[in-house]
């Protein structure tokens, strides 16, 4: 028999949601074989089955789980019995809480007969904003996951009965009610996502002594080659991609920007350029990586960052894609944005701001000419990396940028 434990996905989430089985019980698997969707903060993963065996689940859909939790066994045959195991499945807003370490949770809430499962993250922001059960029903998905609740908040509507209650001024008990859930409409739940990047957003503010350094760029010019590259390569290639490609190709001259801060006074070099970039579409912020940016064709880097704005409208990112970045890029594209401040996360030196692209009338000899501007910032490290660095480093990437036909050429 070999028992099935929670694998830890990352180094942010003390806790998943176990969202689908994806073997039945009692069925016999293979090593390597994916058994079970396991939900982080920011990604969906499918994990593998350790050994060969017959599948004993022990947890429910829709559960929480631990990183370390047993969840299953594989036995040796479907006539083996069951061990009893030394340790009780997490009791957690989806645990198991009967006292019987081997029966795993209701998959549903008492009373309800649909027999969609409701994940915990999911079932909070629910009960939080007064969704309506039937609308998340209608949603027609066997596992409702809090990025599905997510996609009805636009358009909640007030719950008929939390306004007849308002109503009913006549009793008593309808009016403290009402008075209960007007004050816990004045509450905005996070998020689990969010929830995670306030703590890493704590973490940097509490634990790196940051500084920022910013320069504006005249991208007239990449601007003009990115649109005749959209038309050329037939995927979108914009400032964005153009950025990550010329930071990338700095790996080898500014090695600390890339590098992870170790032990003492020294820090690890990154072997490829990998560049995390910030996607945002109102699902929460995601922040996927581009692989060896510096050696790879922009056409390559551009279909990467469109794959990763699709991947997260339907919020199914793999821990992969996230982990791994050695510099990120913060874009901050709206227009009329003209300065911003990133964070440095942890386990990195640094990080890249980007701002959209205003107009600027600048004088051009005796007369004057119009140009597009934008401001790369970069905040950094000061125990790893000086003022004067940063001001080498935006340099060079303003270089590159202002000369992007000589950038791209050198650097594929």
């Amino acid at each position: 028999m070999t028992e099935f434990r929670v694998p830890k996905l990352n180094n942010n989430d003390t806790s998943y949601v176990l969202v689908e089985w994806l073997a039945e019980d009692g069925q016999e698997v293979r090593d390597g074989d994916p058994i079970v969707l396991l939900e982080t903060s920011k990604a969906t993963e499918e994990v593998e089955a350790p050994a060969d065996g017959v599948l004993r689940r022990l947890l429910a859909e829709g559960a929480e789980c631990e990183p370390g939790q047993v969840i299953a066994r594989l036995l040796a045959s479907a006539d083996e019995p069951p061990a009893e195991s030394a340790e009780t499945p997490g009791t957690g807003s989806g645990g198991n809480t009967d006292g019987n370490p081997g029966e795993p949770q209701a998959s549903t809430p008492p009373g309800d007969v649909s027999g969609v499962i409701v994940t915990a993250p999911a079932r909070e922001l629910i009960e939080a904003h007064g969704i309506a059960m039937e609308r998340v029903y209608a949603l027609g998905r066997k596992v409702i996951r809090r990025t599905d609740v997510e996609e009805l908040l636009g358009a909640q509507e007030p719950s008929p009965a939390v306004a007849d209650d308002a109503t009913a001024g006549n009793d008593a008990t309808a009016g403290n009610d009402a008075t209960a859930e007007d004050d816990d409409a004045q509450w905005i739940t996070l998020s689990r996502a969010q929830q995670r990047t306030a703590e890493v957003v704590e973490r940097s503010r509490r634990e790196i002594p940051a500084a920022f350094t910013a320069m504006n760029v005249d991208v007239t010019e990449v601007l003009s080659l990115a649109r005749d590259l959209t038309r050329r390569l037939r995927t979108l290639v914009g400032l964005p991609e153009m950025v990550v490609k010329a930071a990338g190709g700095l790996l080898e001259r500014f090695p600390m920007f890339f590098a992870e801060p170790g032990p003492g006074p020294r820090a690890r070099r990154a072997a490829t350029a990998d560049v995390g970039v910030t996607v945002d579409v109102g699902r929460g912020l995601f922040i996927p990586v581009v692989r060896d940016a510096g050696n790879r064709p922009l056409a390559e880097i551009a279909g990467d960052l469109v794959g990763f704005r699709k991947t997260a409208l339907t919020g199914s990112f793999r821990e992969r894609d996230l982990q791994g970045g050695a510099i990120t890029l913060t874009l901050h594209t709206h227009d009329g944005i003209v300065f911003a401040v990133p964070i440095v996360f942890p386990g990195q030196t640094c990080a890249l701001s980007l701002t959209a692209p205003r107009t600027e009338v600048v004088q051009d000899g005796p007369g004057f000419a119009v140009r597009k501007t934008a401001t790369v910032g970069l905040a950094y490290d000061h125990r790893y990396i000086n003022g004067r660095d940063a001001a080498e480093f935006l340099g060079e990437l303003r270089t590159a940028l202002e000369s992007p036909a000589r950038f791209l050429t050198e650097n594929g």
